[in-house]
């Protein structure tokens, strides 16, 4: 979803419940980029699934911003 629509979906509360265990900030200003505003990495894979074939999967180890 567009960073606009995830600051107007989420709380405060929804970063803290999704974010608890990772070592983040949990502030307004970071609110846009909660898990909950992602598309999930699968079915985005499912649903091109005709279109490419998976070599390797990544997978993130650590974000920064700011």
């Amino acid at each position: 979803m567009s960073r606009g629509a995830a600051k107007k979906q989420f709380t405060m509360a929804d970063l803290a419940e999704q974010t608890a265990g990772v070592e983040c900030r949990k502030d307004a200003d970071v609110i846009d980029e909660i898990p909950g505003a992602y598309k999930d990495i699968e079915q985005v894979m499912a649903n091109q699934n005709d279109l490419v074939e998976i070599v390797a999967e990544l997978r993130q180890v650590v974000c920064v911003k700011g």
